[in-house]
C-alpha cells in the first residue's frame, strides 16, 4: 500500500513550527515597531542588547541555529508565517518559488497588522534602467528643472519645506515617467496610488480601468523624453505600456519623495560618508533603501505546492514573510536590490532599479555645491533611529564652502541654531493647534467641569502659540 503525501511531512512541520516562547518573542518584536520610543530607556543606559533590534537579532540567530537555516513557522497576532533565517535564504527561496509559479500577489504588512496591496509588478522587455549617456544627461536636466523650485521654496532658515518637496517630487516623477504633458496632473498620481492600494481587492479592476483611462491621452502620443516614450519604441512593450507606466510612476514617486529625502538625512547624519571617494548619492540612496525600505514587511502567499531536496516544502495557503528589518545586521557595504525595497517582486524588477536611479540623481543634484544638515530628528551615524519618517524630517542645505551649519544664501555663525529654533517653533504651533482643536470638541459642553477643562486647554494653547512666536523671532535673528 502506498501512502500519498500532498503536503509537508509531519516531521518537516514539527521542525518548522516554532515553540510558544519563540512565537511570543517574535510577536513582541513585530508589535514593538508601533512604539519607536520603547527603546529609549535601554539605549540611554547603554543596554543595546535589550533593545528591539538587539532582541530581534538574537532571536533570528537562535532560529537559524536550531533549524539549520530552514524557515520557522511562527504564529503571530497578524497571522502564521514562514520566516526564513536570513536575507539571503529569503530571497533565494522566494525567487525559486516565484520562478516555479508557486506564489500569488504579495501584499504589505503594516506595523499595526493591517494589509495593503502593492503596485502590480509589470516588467517591460526594454530594460528601464539601461540608459545611454544622452538619456542620463536628459534625466539630469529634468531633475534640475523640478528640483530648483523646491530648493527655492525653502523656509527663511534654509530648511526644505516637506510639502513642497513631496509635491515637487511627484511632479518630477510624472515628468520622467509619463511626459511633460502629465507634469501637473496630480490626479494621475492619486489614481495610481489608489489602484496600487486596492490590489487584491474587489475594487482593483475598477481602479485599474481608471488608471488606464487617465493614461490613455498621454500614451496615445507618448513624450519621447520620458519612460513612456522609450517603451513605445518597442512593439512588445507598447501592448502593456499602461501597466508598466503605472507601476513605474508608483515606484519613482516613492523613491524620490520618500527615499531620496531619507538619503539626504543620512548624508547629513554622517551615516553615508560625505567626502569623496567613498561618499556618493548611490551610497546614501542604497543605505536609505536598505535600512528604511518603503516596503519593510512584505508577505508572499503560496498558491501551489513547491519544494525539493534542498528547499523547504511549501503548501497552498502558506505565507512567507520577507522582512528586511529582521536582518538589519547586514554586512558592511552589502548592496540591496531595490526590487526588495520598492517593488516586492522576488524575481527582480528593472523598474525598481530605474526608480532608485532617479532617486540617486535627485540626491546628487541636491548636494551639488551644497551640504545637507539634519535639524530633526537629532541622531548620529553610530545610533540611527529605527524609523525615519519623511514627515518628521527637517533638513537644511548649506553651501559646501561655507562654515558647517550656515544654510545656502544665509550668513552668520549661529544659523544652525536658527534652523533648530524654527523647527521648534513649528512644533509649538502644531501643539497649540491640537490643543485648540481638542478644546473645540463639543464633548466639553454641558457642565462646569467640562468648561473648566476647556478653558485650561485654551490657556495652554495660547501659551504655546506665544512661545512659538517668541522662538521664531529669536530664530530669525540667529538666521540673519
Amino acid at each position: 500500500m502506498t501512502t500519498r503525501h500532498d503536503g509537508p511531512s509531519a516531521t518537516a512541520l514539527r521542525r518548522e513550527t516554532a515553540s510558544p516562547l519563540e512565537n511570543i518573542l517574535f510577536s513582541a518584536a513585530l508589535a514593538a515597531r508601533r512604539l519607536p520610543w520603547a527603546d529609549l530607556p535601554t539605549r540611554t543606559l547603554g543596554l543595546d542588547a535589550l533593545t528591539r533590534e538587539g532582541l530581534t537579532h538574537r532571536l533570528m540567530a537562535h532560529l537559524q541555529r536550531h533549524r539549520h537555516g530552514r524557515p520557522a513557522r511562527l504564529r503571530t497576532p497578524y497571522g502564521t508565517f514562514l520566516v526564513p533565517a536570513d536575507r539571503a535564504d529569503a530571497e533565494s527561496l522566494l525567487a525559486a518559488a516565484d520562478g516555479a509559479g508557486a506564489l500569488g500577489s504579495p501584499y504589505a504588512l503594516a506595523a499595526d497588522g493591517s494589509r495593503r496591496g502593492l503596485s502590480p509588478h509589470a516588467l517591460p522587455t526594454t530594460a528601464p534602467d539601461a540608459l545611454t549617456e544622452d538619456e542620463l544627461d536628459l534625466l539630469a536636466a529634468q531633475v534640475t528643472e523640478h528640483l530648483l523650485p523646491v530648493l527655492g521654496a525653502r523656509r527663511e532658515d534654509g530648511t526644505l519645506d516637506r510639502d513642497h518637496w513631496h509635491a515637487g517630487m511627484l511632479r518630477l516623477s510624472r515628468r520622467v515617467v509619463v511626459g511633460a504633458a502629465a507634469t501637473e496632473d496630480s490626479l494621475l498620481s492619486e489614481i495610481v496610488t489608489a489602484a496600487a492600494a486596492a490590489a487584491g481587492s474587489r475594487t482593483h479592476e475598477e481602479r485599474t480601468a481608471a488608471v488606464r483611462r487617465r493614461l490613455a491621452p498621454y500614451l496615445a502620443e507618448p513624450d519621447p523624453a520620458s519612460l513612456a516614450g522609450r517603451l513605445a519604441a518597442d512593439a512588445e512593450d507598447a501592448e502593456q505600456a499602461d501597466l508598466v507606466v503605472a507601476h513605474a510612476l508608483a515606484l519613482v514617486s516613492t523613491a524620490t519623495s520618500v527615499s531620496a529625502l531619507q538619503a539626504l538625512a543620512l548624508l547629513a547624519a554622517g551615516a553615508a560618508p560625505a567626502t569623496p571617494p567613498t561618499a556618493s548619492p548611490e551610497a546614501a540612496m542604497e543605505l536609505a533603501l536598505t535600512r528604511y525600505p518603503p516596503l519593510a514587511t512584505v508577505v508572499h502567499p503560496v498558491r501551489a505546492a513547491f519544494g525539493g531536496q534542498d528547499r523547504p516544502p511549501l503548501a497552498p495557503g502558506d505565507e512567507i514573510l520577507h522582512d528586511g528589518q529582521l536582518w538589519a545586521q547586514h554586512a558592511p557595504g552589502e548592496r540591496t536590490d531595490p526590487a526588495w525595497a520598492l517593488c516586492g517582486s522576488p524575481s527582480g524588477c528593472g523598474t525598481a532599479r530605474f526608480a532608485a536611479l532617479v532617486g540617486r540623481e535627485v540626491v546628487r543634484m541636491a548636494t551639488t555645491g551644497m551640504r545637507p544638515l539634519l535639524v530633526a530628528p537629532r541622531c548620529a551615524a553610530e545610533r540611527l533611529p529605527d524609523t525615519l519618517d519623511p514627515r518628521t524630517l527637517t533638513v537644511t542645505l548649506t553651501a559646501s564652502d561655507a562654515p558647517c551649519g550656515v544654510p545656502l544664501g544665509h550668513g552668520g555663525p549661529h544659523t544652525a541654531h536658527g534652523a533648530r529654533g524654527q523647527a521648534d517653533a513649528d512644533r509649538l504651533e502644531l501643539h497649540a493647534q491640537r490643543l485648540s482643536a481638542c478644546a473645540a470638541d463639543p464633548g466639553w459642553n454641558g457642565n462646569e467641569t467640562g468648561e473648566r477643562f476647556r478653558m485650561t486647554l485654551l490657556a495652554h494653547a495660547d501659551r504655546c502659540a506665544n512661545a512659538a512666536a517668541d522662538v521664531r523671532r529669536a530664530a530669525r535673528r540667529l538666521s540673519d
